[in-house]
């Protein structure tokens, strides 16, 4: 079966409600495809604004964090009801920043995606090694036990429907883009492991994307390779440079 290629850009912590309304106009005529899925993955504080400046248009929405709680005395937490009721169908999961700098370990990860299936949302799930890992030649081991705990409790039903990003950390904003081949491999490597842990027809329909400076002119080969569904974006999906990534070909 073929694989709608599916092309995000992640905001991070950019763009003030104003902002984000006035690079979502800008971005509009860029974005225009019947061929890709586009999402924005932005603030919390955007969300609302955006939802409602892409009405009309090809782009969804996606919220960069989710709680693994339902609602709550947990100041600052944004919960899955808030998200889908604001107007988002996509939200990240385990974005190598909120592994590190916020010490979000594999089992809070799990019960995230579990309540971003709870609230009707799509996860896009992010794994990714280390300069150190790669160098140590233990890459597909990491990401192997990243997903198996991530996924723990997940049906074959709902693996087939959502994302998975696979995100070399040490290409994450550096400029650094992952060879052709490194990309491929592991996108691949992910395919056999969802295989393994569910059957060949979740494997085959699951949408896999490479992110980590991803970049107009290595988007084309990027998404030409057999296991890779698209790009999870981040610097790049702020500028106009983002309607070249998403009209790659």
């Amino acid at each position: 079966m073929a694989r709608r290629k599916i092309i995000a850009g992640n905001w991070k912590m950019n763009k003030t409600p104003t902002e984000a309304k006035a690079l979502v106009e800008m971005l509009a005529p860029l974005v225009k495809s019947d061929e890709v899925d586009v999402v924005y993955c932005v603030p919390a504080i955007d969300i609302v604004p955006v939802v409602e400046a892409v009405k009309g248009t090809n782009v969804e929405i996606g919220a960069e964090n989710i709680s693994d709680k339902d609602s709550g005395a947990f100041t600052g937490e944004i919960s899955g009801a808030m998200i889908k009721d604001a107007g988002c169908k996509y939200v990240i999961i385990g974005h190598s920043e909120r592994r590190d700098y916020y010490k979000e370990d594999d089992a809070f990860l799990n019960r995230k995606v579990h309540k971003a299936f709870q609230y009707d949302l799509i996860p896009i799930l992010c794994c990714g090694e280390s300069l150190e890992q790669r160098e140590a030649g233990v890459t597909l081991d990491w990401i192997r036990l990243q997903l198996k705990s991530d996924l723990i409790g997940i049906t074959a039903e709902q693996a087939a429907t959502m994302v998975i990003a696979y995100e070399p950390i040490w290409a994450i904003g550096t400029g650094k883009v992952a060879t052709t081949e490194q990309a491929q491999e592991v996108c691949h490597a992910i395919r056999e492991l969802i295989a393994e842990i569910y059957d060949a027809d979740t494997a085959e329909k699951i949408r896999i994307q490479y992110g980590g400076s991803v970049s107009a002119s290595s988007a084309p080969e990027l998404f030409a390779q057999p296991d890779i569904d698209g790009g999870l974006v981040g610097g790049a999906s702020l500028k106009a440079d983002f309607g070249k990534i998403v009209n790659y070909k």
